[in-house]
């Protein structure tokens, strides 16, 4: 599991445009417990049938930060300056009969807390790009990370049976993104490309780490359903990872896809709840003298819940959102649970 932020929500929306009433006078209890349902049987068919291989990364810890995105993930922004502010926690844990490669050593068994925080300065100009409205972030942030280790191989081949913990303070990498959403009546959908450039605390001789030592490009696209009449809302974001080389360890990881989704119901005016989850799958193996495990393969997948609430603070409308994944399915990667809380502050009106 990631122990740096590649993208934290900075694409949860400034929504504004829900017609409240017409759907709550519309829609009784009844119909929308239908509705959650079917949202809850869609999420559980995608989550199931979704059993696909995959490749590790070094160390299993991968630049995209599964869970980044969720509901209202491609719906455009209004004009103006917005600060995502998010906390996120990850805690998880390996067997003994999971290995990883971490810089000079292959560990067995891994533990691992990482309690973070992300800024995502984020600027909607007054300007479209062939129809659609762009959007321009840099996310940065700081935390802690301890990893400990329940065996250790050197690696010039002598093994050392014994444990080894590890701690660190500091920055994050920097990941610049760029998107361009569009908006059709219910429909709306949304491109994106993003990198990583590897200015956080790092050192490939600790378990423990910030940063993740390499550079990396991420694009994919996304779309959401948002049924301003029914108060329903479906979002799916997919990408896919390019991964330079870790000029330290002599590893490169191999190309990385991912899903994020969400499906969300509005329960009142501001308030709704929903169902989210990710999945993980490296479509190429691992490469270089420091892909000492070989293609290492592994798969990864979680699900959860979440819960958004829009509220106003000095005539601007704010977002806050708090979700939580189980990841239920993880093979030679650390296992756990993620928590994200984030809050989305309009640094200016945007609106015109």
């Amino acid at each position: 599991m990631p122990v740096n932020a590649s993208h934290p929500s900075v694409h949860l929306k400034h929504y504004t445009e829900l017609e409240h009433s017409s759907w709550m006078e519309r829609c009784p209890w009844t119909s929308r417990l239908r509705l959650w349902f079917t949202a809850v049987v869609v999420v559980a068919f995608v989550t199931l049938a979704s059993g696909s291989r995959t490749f590790a990364d070094e160390g299993g810890v991968p630049f995209w930060l599964s869970g980044s995105y969720a509901s209202f993930a491609a719906v455009p922004q209004d004009l103006g300056w917005y600060l995502p502010t998010m906390f996120y926690y990850y805690s998880g844990s390996a067997s003994g009969s999971k290995s990883f490669t971490r810089g000079a050593v292959i560990t067995a068994g891994l533990d691992t807390k990482s309690p973070l925080l992300f800024l995502s300065p984020t600027f909607v100009p007054n300007a479209t790009f062939l129809g659609g409205r762009p959007s321009f972030s840099l996310t940065f942030g700081g935390g802690r990370n301890e990893t400990s280790a329940s065996a250790t191989l050197s690696a010039l081949g002598a093994t050392i049976a014994t444990n080894r913990s590890d701690s660190v303070s500091g920055m994050t990498d920097l990941n610049p993104a760029v998107s361009v959403a569009w908006s059709k009546d219910f429909h709306n959908w949304m491109v994106y490309v993003s990198g990583n450039i590897p200015t956080g605390t790092y050192d490939s001789t600790h378990l423990a780490n910030i940063g993740i030592g390499h550079g990396a490009v991420d694009a994919g696209g996304g779309y959401t359903y948002l049924n301003t009449k029914t108060g329903l809302e479906l979002s799916a974001v997919a990408g896919f990872t390019y991964n330079m080389r870790n000029p330290s360890t002599d590893y490169r990881n191999g190309v990385d896809s991912h899903l994020d989704y969400a499906i969300s119901q509005f329960l009142s005016e501001q308030f709704h709840v929903g169902v989210v989850g990710y999945l993980y799958d490296q479509l190429t193996a691992d490469s270089g003298s420091g892909a000492k495990l070989g293609s290492f393969e592994s798969k990864e997948a979680a699900v959860g819940a979440e819960t958004g609430y829009f509220f106003r603070v000095a005539g601007n409308q704010w977002y806050a959102n708090l979700r939580y994944y189980h990841e239920y399915w993880a093979e030679r990667r650390v296992q756990g649970n993620d928590v994200y809380a984030v809050v989305n502050i309009p640094l200016s009106s945007g609106k015109k």
